[in-house]
């Protein structure tokens, strides 16, 4: 069965494949609170704002953010219609950020601009960052990818699936202050894609998968002024903010996820405020759109499929005093974890969003597609262990526009020898002396 969209009172988005057609009926049947209620217990812009705030300062984010600095080392044709750029740009500390960016070789005025964001695992020499950055420059738009910190030119070995930024930081009081970090690079991101010329910057849009997914929601949710309103957001594999004691509270992630959710727990009533807040503030400056597949244990764990979302629908309105902008909905039957955002449902609601150069929808439409998995086997990019089968990465059906592989060298920002000579403005160990002095003032 195809994925179909309808618009509820919910504001909900809800592709199916089979399943949950009658809960999505159900979503009709829910009490809609009332427009007094919803402006009875709703937070004041004022308020929230001051929210934004005070989180930011919880989870250490630099204000105001740092200039960029950015440093452009090389330029590399791939095809025909993309080239990359080796960049890096500042982040908290000093520190520098290695990243790829695919422009566009071929537009005409300004550009729509994609900013992918990893999951464990990922940095930008994983299939889906490279994927999603040809497939969208192809589109016409400029798309950023970058390490997070600890992985690929973040890591002291230069290693992928490193998992470094996990570890226990000895001395390290506020272990958020990590997380704290991987969000204020996703920000200094945007503001990087932003500040390219040829970037309308009203039609930005972030995407991220798994970690990658909880760092988006809180990186445009917490964005200040210094950013621009966020167009779009895309979160695959989560945007089931939850409450307290439940999946983004708990686990072995101390520092990427648990512990900065935790250091929202001031918010008005407490851990169990903290999705509709930030999902509030999100929708301040544009749609979110949630995809998901119904087996992914990330969802499941707690039980968090359509029923939870209408909830959290609720809740939100119910803070905001408003209906607009709440977070969509698309399901996959049978599918676990995985990063949705180059398949066909993806395309279509970028494109409504953020108007791409050189696609229509109906182009989209008639694009055949690839499994993942035979793209990965074709071109040997780099596939988490684990992740190739049919039922999390592998079976994701992509846009097929015969795009080339590109080579862990081709991927690498920072020329060798200057990495090599002082790895520290990169990596985590250049990061931790300065965090610890920090938490000594």
């Amino acid at each position: 069965m195809k994925p179909f969209a309808m618009n509820s009172s919910a504001t909900s988005v809800f592709s199916l494949r089979a399943l949950c057609v009658k809960a999505f009926a159900l979503a009709f049947l829910v009490v809609i609170p009332t427009g007094n209620l919803l402006h009875a217990q709703s937070i004041p812009p004022t308020e929230l704002e001051q929210l934004r705030i005070r989180a930011n300062q919880a989870l250490f984010i630099d204000s105001p953010l740092p200039p960029l600095a950015t440093h452009t080392f090389a330029t590399i044709p791939v095809n025909a219609n993309v080239r990359i750029e080796h960049v890096t740009f500042a982040t908290q500390f000093g520190m520098r950020v290695p990243a790829i960016i695919y422009v566009p070789t071929h537009h005409h005025g300004k550009v729509p601009a994609v900013v992918v964001v990893n999951g464990h695992g990922g940095d930008k020499s994983s299939w889906y960052a490279v994927y999603t950055g040809l497939l969208y420059a192809t589109a016409g738009a400029v798309v950023v990818t970058y390490d997070p910190i600890g992985e690929f030119e973040r890591s002291v070995n230069r290693a992928s699936e490193a998992g470094e930024h996990d570890k226990p930081i000895p001395g390290l009081q506020h272990p958020e202050r990590v997380g704290g970090l991987m969000i204020e690079d996703v920000q200094q991101a945007v503001r990087y894609a932003a500040s390219r010329p040829e970037v309308d910057s009203s039609r930005i849009a972030v995407v991220g998968y798994s970690m990658g997914s909880f760092h988006t929601i809180l990186a445009t949710a917490l964005a200040g002024p210094q950013l621009p309103k966020i167009r779009a957001v895309v979160l695959s594999g989560g945007g089931n903010l939850d409450g307290a004691n439940q999946y983004w509270d708990q686990g072995r992630t101390l520092n990427c996820q648990a512990g900065p959710y935790r250091a929202l727990d001031f918010f008005p009533g407490g851990g169990d405020a903290r999705g509709p807040i930030l999902y509030a503030l999100r929708a301040r400056s544009g749609p979110t759109l949630v995809m998901n597949g119904t087996e992914d244990h990330l969802i499941t764990t707690f039980n968090e499929l359509e029923p939870f979302f209408v909830g959290l629908r609720d809740r939100i309105a119910a803070v905001s005093g408003s209906r607009t902008n709440l977070p969509e909905t698309i399901w996959y039957e049978h599918v676990g974890h995985r990063p949705s955002f180059m398949d066909r449902d993806a395309a279509l609601w970028l494109n409504k969003q953020l108007h791409f150069p050189n696609w229509t929808d109906a182009q989209i439409q008639a694009f055949p597609t690839i499994k993942a998995s035979d793209w990965v086997t074709q071109t040997g990019v780099r596939i988490s262990k684990g992740y190739i089968v049919e039922q999390k990465e592998g079976g994701i059906n992509a846009l097929d526009l015969h795009l080339p592989g590109l080579t862990r060298e081709q991927l690498s920002a920072v020329p060798l020898d200057l990495w090599q000579k002082d790895p520290t403005p990169y990596t985590l160990p250049g990061w931790i002396p300065h965090a610890l002095a920090a938490e000594s003032h």
